[in-house]
């Protein structure tokens, strides 16, 4: 344990994040995503919802305000169904770290090619479908 820093940030995450730089991506995604098929780097958050690693992430990694937008969700495969209440919360969790508007829906496969150029994949328990979220590393200004 480390003081000030969210117990739910593993050793293996936190080397990720701390070796990330600026406009590289971090992907957090829900237990049906291949993610073990995907991932350059896989940092397992077994047990935790999508919405928890979001939180935990962001209140150590700072958003890139360098361009319009810098959190992407999945979007839903049918375009009739509506937001799902996991991208919701993503929402609300993103404009508190900071971000302007709401995170950009990708299309399915859109997004996993994304994940796929991801820095690091991090792999939940999130159950709920759509529980996918991919985040781009801003800077720390002095």
């Amino acid at each position: 344990m480390l003081k000030g820093l969210d117990p739910r940030l593993g050793p293996d995450l936190l080397a990720a994040l701390r070796s990330m730089g600026h406009g590289d991506e971090i992907a957090i995604v829900d237990a049906n995503f291949p993610a073990a098929a995907l991932a350059a780097r896989l940092c397992r958050a077994d047990g935790h919802p999508a919405t928890d690693m979001a939180e935990a992430i962001l209140s150590v990694l700072p958003l890139d305000d360098f361009q319009p937008c810098a959190a992407f969700t999945m979007a839903p495969v049918d375009p009739a169904e509506p937001t799902p209440e996991v991208v919701r919360r993503f929402a609300e969790i993103v404009a508190e770290a900071g971000q302007a508007g709401p995170p950009q829906p990708l299309e399915r496969h859109e997004f996993y090619a994304r994940a796929r150029r991801a820095f690091a994949i991090v792999a939940t328990g999130e159950c709920r479908l759509y529980g996918n979220l991919i985040l781009v590393k801003g800077v720390i200004r002095p």
